[in-house]
């Protein structure tokens, strides 16, 4: 396979995950690769020991029209969001809809079955899962979750009664027993409690990052929040920023560098062709947490024509620095659609430089069952592990596994 274009990247190898191409997150957990799923309703897990030769050696099914796109992997256990797959059973007929407005305002859930709530998985043996809790919740279910070990994982989850996604903190002490304890929502996305959004757009927690006692939260239209999570029965507001407007929204993945009193945050590309603007990978001191101050933004792909290329051109996801992973508070790498996979050197956070690139070549076949999709790659997800090896996943195309050989 040889790439579109790239940079101080090679490729290594490509996995057609079992045949089920399409893929949102991925995790490693002792050689092995677990793959969530956008369209499939399934978990794939891959022998990764040998990353020339990937082998496909389990699928977890999920219930009929229930995402299983969003997981984590911690020692002995695969913590795995179910939640309506809203595309799989067109219950969402644009991007624009999904995007623009909230869950609740989009999907009927009397119109579709689904499963809504956690799955948790013990992988002491890593390519053969074995169920030991589900978490049942009341709404439209998890969108992405956080967990690096310890009691508590933190939750993007949609409850009955409210607008979309909020964040809920869970008890996983015991993993066979996973219960809620907190719960923090934007004023205004409690409408069963007579609470109205004063937002346009769409307010809603893609997901939060843990560092310490702190929460970094991304909400899509609704911007950034850093919470104090020290008591989790009651997570604190310390600060909420939202650039949109002027900019285009779409605040979606964040991580925290706690060692370097800095924080990068993404906003996603919702729209095909540039149509949501152009987004950005953001930059922010936050030596003083509850007073985040964005200093740089990462340079944009620009050796081609990306907004004329068709599907989504802009950020998607940032390699998160998880335990076990390649960890670095200066190379970042992140996801962009469909001008591939990008590393960028923040050692001087006012001047990001990117270091590297890798464009896959188009899919051979569409996975995406909406009407009228474009056959052009969209990297999703980015999993670097310790060995410069990067892991991309694809809305159609599979896994690719590529060689990082920049500086670092």
């Amino acid at each position: 396979m040889t790439a579109i274009s790239s940079r101080n990247m090679r490729l290594v190898a490509r996995c057609d995950q079992g045949g089920r191409l399409d893929g949102v997150q991925f995790m490693m957990n002792r050689g092995h690769g677990y793959i969530g799923h956008t369209f499939s309703d399934g978990v794939t897990v891959v022998d990764l020991r040998d990353p020339k030769n990937p082998k496909t050696v389990a699928f977890i099914a999920a219930p009929p029209n229930t995402r299983a796109s969003h997981l984590q992997a911690h020692d002995d256990l695969l913590l795995v969001i179910n939640g309506a797959n809203v595309w799989a059973a067109q219950a969402v007929a644009s991007e624009k809809d999904y995007f623009s407005r909230s869950l609740a305002d989009s999907v009927d859930r009397k119109k579709i079955s689904f499963a809504a709530g956690l799955r948790i998985y013990d992988i002491s043996k890593p390519a053969a899962p074995r169920e030991i809790a589900f978490m049942p919740v009341e709404g439209l279910g998890l969108h992405r979750i956080w967990y690096v070990g310890g009691r508590y994982a933190y939750a993007s989850t949609h409850f009955d009664g409210f607008s979309d996604h909020i964040l809920a903190i869970i008890d996983v002490g015991d993993p066979t027993r996973p219960h809620i304890v907190g719960r923090w929502w934007h004023p205004g996305m409690w409408t069963a409690g007579g609470e109205t959004p004063t937002w346009k757009g769409r307010t809603a927690l893609h997901h939060a990052l843990v560092t310490g006692n702190l929460a970094y939260g991304a909400w899509r239209d609704g911007g950034m929040t850093v919470h104090d999570i020290s008591d989790p029965a009651k997570p604190k507001l310390l600060v909420h920023r939202n650039w949109s407007p002027p900019f285009g929204g779409g605040t979606h993945s964040p991580l925290p560098l706690p060692d370097r009193d800095l924080f990068v945050i993404a906003d996603e590309a919702t729209a095909d062709n540039c149509e949501d603007g152009v987004k950005n990978v953001w930059v922010f001191d936050v030596r003083v947490p509850a007073n985040p101050v964005s200093i740089a933004t990462m340079p944009r792909p620009a050796e081609a024509d990306y907004c004329a290329k068709g599907a989504k051109f802009g950020p998607h996801n940032l390699h998160e620095n998880r335990p076990g992973s390649f960890q670095s508070s200066s190379l970042i790498f992140a996801t962009w659609y469909n001008a591939g996979v990008r590393a960028f050197d923040i050692s001087d956070p006012y001047q990001p430089r990117e270091t590297g690139h890798f464009v896959p070549p188009a899919p051979e076949r569409m996975i995406d069952p909406r009407p009228g999709r474009p056959l052009v790659i969209q990297c999703c997800d980015v999993y670097a592990d310790k060995n410069g090896l990067l892991y991309v996943t694809d809305t159609n195309a599979g896994l690719h596994i590529i060689e990082y050989q920049g500086a670092r």
